[in-house]
């Protein structure tokens, strides 16, 4: 009897870290090859080109049929103006507004922008500056990582693996993961997208 008691906790054991190892491995965001997993709102135009996720054309936004809570996520970014000023932004915790799909996403804000006060690395709420980066760590053209990790209230951004912001919110719950197109003449891209479910 104590043998098959052991051998059954063992079993037990083991499927529970198997859950706990499954539950925290990196999943794809982006295929790289076409837009599968997402949906489109707003004028934006979204496209796949040579691997990489592509934005353009005015304002819109992106949304992951992923959804989480808790979680972390990293990625790589890259905005260009092409004569004019380039804005756009990564969104966790979001969901489109229910009166205006089409409008700003109801959830946090990771900033892409590189000409403003409120640059690369703020938090933004819906329309406002919310935690303040330490400092400016990106240029237009040129590529960068951003990594995000949300648990509960307390949110943390990290620029190319250097912490730039650190706040504590607890307005958003829950939703879907997003990217913003702001405005005519701007693109923004991305790849490598992964997150990670924390519990």
């Amino acid at each position: 009897m104590k043998k098959i008691s052991i051998v059954t906790f063992a079993l037990v054991l083991t499927g529970l870290i198997s859950t706990c190892q499954d539950k925290s491995k990196w999943i794809s965001l982006f295929n790289g090859k076409d837009l599968s997993g997402w949906t489109v709102h707003g004028k934006a135009t979204w496209s796949v080109q040579n691997g990489v996720l592509v934005g353009e054309g005015g304002m819109g936004h992106i949304y992951t049929d992923a959804s989480c809570t808790d979680f972390e996520l990293k990625g790589t970014f890259r905005i260009s103006d092409q004569g004019a000023k380039s804005n756009s932004g990564f969104y966790f915790r979001a969901n489109p507004p229910v009166d205006n799909p089409d409008g700003f996403p109801r959830g946090y804000e990771a900033q892409i922008c590189n000409n403003q006060a409120a640059y690369t690395g703020w938090l933004w709420k819906p329309g406002k500056p919310t935690g303040k980066a330490t400092e400016l760590l990106t240029k237009d053209g040129v590529w960068f990582t951003y990594h995000i990790k949300a648990v509960g209230n307390h949110i943390q951004f990290w620029i190319n693996d250097k912490l730039v912001m650190t706040y504590d919110d607890d307005e958003y719950k829950s939703g879907h993961f997003a990217i913003q197109g702001h405005n005519p003449g701007m693109k923004i891209e991305a790849k490598n997208l992964y997150y990670r479910i924390l519990n």
